[in-house]
């Protein structure tokens, strides 16, 4: 029965953590952003998301989008400097069509740092990149 269940792959959509300027605090800060890079609106976009490590675990964050438009992108959260010693998970799932998408994306402990930015699809940003 498992067999004949069909996942389809995620293509096109990633996640994000970008470093940019408040204005209103006129501080850095670490953001995470999902991006539809398709050509097609996502619907029912659920995103779970948190941090772990061997000692730790981070409370859960849940957050849904009702569409993320083909070509664009939305904020998820504001992520503390602190997080980014732990593993942090992005559980995404969402529908294309009829058919519902779902993938994890890992951002390993340590690998968020000014050193590892670079350029993000769709944004004119830089930011640390799990496609």
């Amino acid at each position: 029965m498992k067999k004949d269940i069909e996942i389809p792959k995620v293509e096109g959509v990633y996640v994000a953590i970008v470093n940019e300027y408040n204005d209103i605090y006129k501080t850095q800060d670490w953001n995470a952003y999902i991006i539809n890079d398709k050509e097609v609106d996502l619907e029912m976009v659920l995103i779970v998301t948190t941090g772990y490590s061997e000692e730790k675990i981070t409370s859960t964050f849940r957050k849904k989008l009702d569409v993320l438009p083909k070509k664009s992108y939305a904020k998820i959260e504001l992520m503390q400097e602190d997080l980014f010693a732990l593993n942090n998970t992005f559980k995404v799932s969402f529908f294309e069509g009829n058919a519902m998408f779902d993938k994890t994306y890992l951002f390993r402990k340590n690998t968020v740092n000014l050193k590892a930015l670079q350029a993000i699809p769709l944004m004119e940003v830089k930011g640390v990149l799990v496609k």
